[in-house]
């Protein structure tokens, strides 16, 4: 069926703003700059992405789109460039001198990169270099006698940074100020330099170019520069970069004060975040730099760097590292305090520290996607479920075990987007309670995490409204007629039940006894005064509960945050997995029937790959070590060991499947060759640890992977360039009963 909506609810409208737009970025009146100012990058946005090259790119974005879906994403990610064009240094230039004039393609708007010549990887069709590399330069003619050249500021005030590295701060989609006015209109092109702007369009083109003459299609007839060399025609006067970055401040007429450095930050670089640039890589033996306290041999090393995490920042683990070392010494850990010490003198001043220290080491303006590993071909997983201490040391705890590296959604609430009423920081007193469980949780998962097995990692939302508001949007539209994530959720209501039992238990004494007296009216006064005492000696000897007393004082807005929390949700679970290489793997009953649920709307809920591997885990019951020091046992056996290699290959197998296809041999021979060490491990762990959580384990490898289009769409809006279209398989835990 033909349909043209699209073209005129949503093009149509551009295309009549867009028009004028060019015109006025021709002329010299600065007054219609300013107006036609966002019309005019909107416009080129929609020239790149709605020509059949630009379409063709978008497709290879997804694993697989319909024609219907294909225009539904082109629609998702419009204004994807908007942002990054307009930070960048803004040139027009002028071939009225030349006699010959500028050409256009059938993909309009240009992406040259000197680094990348049209045979290399990033530039086969149909994808172009990133506009947020840093020496990306966008070349766009307005017509024959004006072309606009945009450069990321890094690479026009330094020629020599690294080509291929992102631009500061690459993030697409958020709020930045620029002057609208600065546009660089001094240089005149000769010939030679109008023929060397149109050699790169041609050469980036999908099929067709045009041109006012003929003899102007052919510009590399007459031009046998190197690719690299080309760059030289298109860096802007260094007199003109004055018009652009250092830092803006804005006062607003409520007093509010915005600022923004060059690269659209609204917080000030934090030093003691970076790291010192290495003029040479560290030898084999010598620490990693990314953190991770791995021998470089065995860390990066055999990575190439754009799949590297961030040499330049401190690290996750780092980060956490700190973190810890601010506990540890904020509570007085150090000075050999107990458990029970800590709670007793757990102070608001002491929660709102904390706080206020996590927010510091995981600013607003952090790229996540910098920090997080890639995906890289290391055994991964990201665990899905409840945060809470309770139960994470059921299974997510001993899920490293067979994953290799878990992912972990950090405990800790990030205050800076949050109303003052509800922030920990604001209003510490509130989050007294809820305080002890996350330290608690932070505290027990922490010798794994400085060992590397567990990577906490920050909610990505935190640091992007964007993604925050579109991740919301889309877990609404899909969860609509779906039952809330507690129902059939019965450990989630149990552990809500411990959590109101211990605030029950932190109500003043007079407000025990008048609940006592309704509970059970039959008790004396020294019955009472008995109930009390044995109610404060089941407080401290729960190392969750509160100790403190007067929590509840100040009538109704004294009250204590009790949360539940379980994360990261459906879309964060894929966007992380696909992000960083990893399966999923969750404990929550909800959680699997919503990805049971993606997998039904591809096309079918039984698994359609490595079905003996599937039976072969689903047979036997594992078991998952519920403390770090049996953990840290088991963890340097060679039997253990064998689990993330053995899933490592067969997440390698169902990544590679669509184009190497199916090798039945392989997948009988994974699946006996992972009985055989099953078998022997928990054979061991039996012998070895005692208690441990016992648990079914229930896998699944859909043909294509899991997926889901808004996931990529968030990816993309994220400018992340490495990532799985699909997350290839994904495990339930269920307790043996």
């Amino acid at each position: 069926m033909v349909n043209d909506e699209i073209e005129k609810r949503l093009f149509g409208a551009i295309d009549t703003d867009g028009a004028p737009a060019i015109k006025a970025f021709i002329g010299d009146d600065v007054s219609a700059w300013h107006r036609h100012f966002q019309e005019l990058f909107r416009f080129i946005d929609v020239q790149k992405l709605r020509t059949p090259k630009g379409l063709d790119w978008l497709k290879t974005r997804y694993p697989r789109l319909s024609q219907n879906e294909l225009m539904m994403e082109m629609q998702g990610i419009q204004a994807m460039h908007c942002t990054i064009w307009s930070e960048s240094v803004r040139e027009v230039v002028s071939a009225a001198d030349s006699d010959i004039k500028f050409i256009i393609s059938d993909h309009p708007v240009t992406i040259y990169n000197y680094a990348a010549p049209p045979e290399d990887d990033i530039c086969r069709y149909p994808h172009d270099p990133s506009i947020s590399l840093k020496s990306s330069q966008t070349i766009y003619p307005l017509d024959r006698n004006h072309c606009l050249i945009l450069t990321n500021l890094e690479y026009a005030k330094n020629r020599d940074v690294s080509p291929l590295e992102k631009r500061t701060f690459a993030r697409n989609f958020r709020t930045s100020m620029v002057r609208t006015d600065a546009f660089s209109r001094t240089r005149r092109f000769s010939r030679d330099e109008v023929r060397q702007i149109n050699r790169i369009i041609k050469a980036r083109a999908r099929r067709f170019v045009a041109a006012g003459r003929e003899e102007w299609l052919d510009p590399e007839a007459s031009d046998s520069m190197p690719w690299a060399n080309l760059r030289s025609a298109l860096s802007p006067p260094k007199d003109a970069l004055r018009h652009f970055g250092g830092e803006m401040y804005a006062r607003f007429d409520d007093g509010h004060v915005h600022y923004q450095d060059a690269f659209g930050r609204t917080e000030k670089e934090t030093d003691f975040l970076r790291k010192p640039v290495r003029a040479v890589e560290p030898a084999a033996d010598e620490p990693c730099g990314c953190g991770s306290d791995v021998a470089f041999a065995a860390c990066c090393y055999p990575l190439p760097v754009q799949l590297r995490p961030s040499w330049t920042e401190r690290g996750i683990r780092e980060r956490n590292l700190m973190l810890h070392r601010g506990i540890v010494d904020i509570l007085g850990l150090n000075d050999g305090q107990d458990w029970l010490s800590v709670r007793r003198d757990l102070s608001d001043e002491k929660i709102r520290d904390i706080h206020v220290l996590y927010q510091a080491l995981w600013p607003l303006e952090t790229d996540i996607l910098q920090l997080l590993p890639k995906p890289d071909g290391r055994p991964r997983a990201v665990y899905t479920g409840v945060l809470h201490p309770a139960a994470i040391v059921e299974f997510a705890l001993g899920t490293a075990l067979y994953f290799g590296e878990v992912i972990i959604e950090h405990p800790f609430l990030h205050a800076a987007n949050m109303r003052p009423e509800f922030s920990p920081i604001d209003n510490p007193r509130s989050y007294h309670q809820d305080s002890i469980k996350t330290i608690f949780l932070f505290l027990t998962l922490m010798p794994l995490v400085a060992a590397g097995y567990i990577n906490l990692v920050p909610d990505p939302t935190v640091f992007d409204q964007h993604l925050h508001k579109q991740m919301l949007h889309m877990a609404r539209a899909r969860s609509v007629g779906m039952e809330t994530s507690l129902e059939n959720e019965p450990r989630s209501e149990r552990l809500m039940e411990q959590d109101f039992r211990r605030n029950l238990m932190s109500l003043p004494a007079a407000g025990l006894k008048s609940q006592l007296r309704k509970s059970s009216p039959e008790l004396d006064d020294a019955g009472l005064d008995e109930m009390v005492e044995g109610i404060r000696l089941l407080r401290e000897s729960d190392p969750l509960a509160a100790v403190q007393d007067g929590l509840f004082d100040g009538g109704k807005k004294s009250g204590q945050m009790n949360m539940v929390k379980m994360a990261p949700n459906f879309e964060m679970a894929l966007y992380l997995a696909q992000a960083t290489g990893s399966s999923i793997v969750t404990d929550s009953p909800h959680r699997w029937r919503e990805i049971m649920m993606a997998v039904a709307r591809q096309g079918g809920g039984q698994p359609s790959a490595l079905p003996e591997l599937a039976r072969a885990i689903a047979a036997l019951p594992f078991g998952f070590a519920n403390e770090v020091e049996d953990f840290g046992l088991e963890s340097t056996t060679s039997t253990f060991a064998e689990y993330p290699s053995l899933l490592g290959q067969v997440f390698d197998y169902l990544v590679q499947m669509g184009v190497r296809g199916r090798k039945p041999n392989w997948e009988r021979h994974i699946a006996s060759r992972f009985t055989k060490v099953h078998t022997a491990a928990q054979k061991r762990l039996e012998k070895g640890i005692l208690p441990f959580s016992s648990g079914n384990l229930h896998a699944v490898f859909p043909d294509g992977g899991i997926r889901d289009n808004t996931v990529n769409r968030l990816l993309l809006m994220s400018s992340s360039e490495h990532h799985l279209p699909s997350v290839p398989m994904a495990f339930l835990i269920e307790p043996v009963t």
